[in-house]
């Protein structure tokens, strides 16, 4: 029987297997890549590159809300139906399993098409990804005490962001070639043989997450289990009065309402910022693959260390204050972002050629992955804060909800205004208005929860 600290690595494992899928895929590699096939796409309609790219940007942010609105219609249930059953591996098999089949799906997306089934496989990956962190996350209130969660929440985040930067590191060395030289970051062809000018390079970025992932994994199912629980047959009508008692519940429970309804809108809008940061720097700043990939190794270095950094201060002052520092720091970014193109920052124009657009996104990316990282991992302690272990699940289900059930409403902001300014920087300033709101909020958030200090 596996120890209690191979039990902690081995939950670490899933972060460090998963986390690809939102380096790899959803910011710095796929989702640029998808980018750059739409915006060749629309072009050859007859859109001026302009108006391709803010097309291209709406796609993905059409993606990206459709995926996050069926993991927010069915996070809930599925969570109330896990703790009624007493079973979760289960669970993490069969998601993981979804996960691997998206991410493998998306070698067969090439230059010039294959938007639709672009979309399909890589929303069937994340919903894999989504729910299996759902199931995963719920397994944290059992791994140690209640004043050492913090600090291995933001160790298993820490661990998961060193495992994306090795994964963006050998696929930027080895395989994701430049759309203009066909080379990769060190100069070579892309590895195993593979056709730089049908992208196969940056194509197996799907292959390759979904085998790391496979392998990662192994270490997660040998070392963790479940808390000993009865198992129980499946059956809706127990899950569905259990979630709809938690949800009627709330309002006798302001704290954990408060919490769930901030998270709403500042976790949606981190993960339009993450969705949207390497379509804004292919579109806004004209960066390659290798450049944005380059930028995604700079974010997630950052993110590691100050997600490990901000569980020692989860630790000491509890999640909320890490939290709230986190948003500040993010809408910060939001407003630079927001106030900078390639030829002028804040209304004063640049010199021609100028790098400090590119210095400047790049200082963006680092706080990004720091304060991003930090702000993950608090939120999932507060969230533990909020619930017990038995009922853990279900919990985590009605906080993927809340992250999930507006998940549409950032890409799809950013998605309207876009395509309303026909801009790609203009579109990214609703994420602000989403983590002020967040920021609001967190105000009637106990700070610890609904348990007592100490306890």
């Amino acid at each position: 029987m596996a120890s209690a600290r191979q039990r902690i690595w081995g939950w670490f494992f899933f972060d460090w297997a998963s986390q690809p899928y939102s380096t790899l895929l959803l910011t710095f590699i796929f989702g640029p890549y998808f980018a750059q096939v739409a915006t060749q796409h629309y072009m050859a309609l007859g859109a001026t590159p302009e108006a391709a790219g803010a097309a291209a940007q709406s796609y993905w942010g059409l993606t990206l809300g459709v995926s996050g609105l069926l993991v927010a219609l069915l996070a809930p249930l599925l969570g109330a139906v896990a703790d009624s059953t007493g079973r979760r591996m289960v669970w993490i098999w069969a998601f993981s399993a979804v996960y691997v089949l998206g991410a493998l799906g998306l070698w067969w997306v090439m230059p010039g098409g294959g938007l639709l089934w672009g979309a399909a496989c890589f929303g069937l990956g994340f919903i894999g990804m989504e729910f299996a962190t759902i199931f995963t996350n719920a397994l944290l209130p059992a791994l140690g005490a209640r004043d050492e969660i913090g600090a291995i929440s933001g160790s298993g985040f820490a661990f998961g962001y060193l495992g994306g930067v090795v994964a963006l590191a050998v696929m930027l060395l080895l395989f994701a070639e430049s759309a203009e030289t066909g080379k990769t970051l060190i100069g070579l062809d892309p590895a195993f043989g593979l056709d730089a000018a049908a992208r196969e390079g940056t194509r197996a970025v799907g292959p390759f997450t979904a085998l790391w992932y496979a392998v990662f994994m192994v270490p997660f199912f040998l070392w963790v289990r479940e808390p000993r629980a009865t198992h129980r047959k499946l059956s809706l009508r127990p899950a569905i009065a259990s979630l709809t008692g938690l949800l009627k519940s709330l309002r006798h429970r302001q704290s954990l309402a408060a919490y769930l309804a901030a998270s709403l809108f500042y976790r949606d809008a981190l993960n339009g910022l993450y969705g949207f940061g390497g379509v804004y720097a292919s579109g806004v700043l004209g960066w390659s693959i290798v450049e944005i990939g380059s930028f995604g190794v700079l974010s997630a270095l950052t993110a590691m260390v100050a997600s490990w950094l901000g569980g020692r201060a989860d630790k000491r002052w509890g999640p909320k204050p890490v939290i709230a520092v986190c948003i500040l720091l993010l809408v910060a970014v939001c407003i630079t972002v927001v106030g900078m193109t390639r030829t002028q920052l804040f209304g004063m124009p640049l010199p021609e050629g100028s790098a400090l657009p590119d210095q400047i996104f790049f200082a963006c990316g680092a706080l990004i992955g720091a304060a991003g990282g930090a702000l993950q991992s608090a939120s999932r302690t507060m969230m533990v804060r909020h619930t017990t272990p038995d009922r853990a699940t279900e919990a985590f289900g009605l906080y993927a909800l809340s992250g999930k059930v507006t998940s549409f409403l950032a890409p799809s902001l950013i998605a309207l205004v876009t395509w309303i300014s026909g801009s790609q920087r203009l579109g990214i300033s609703p994420l602000i208005a989403l983590f002020l709101l967040g920021l609001v909020l967190l105000l009637w958030v106990k700070p610890n929860g609904e348990q007592q200090a100490g306890r």
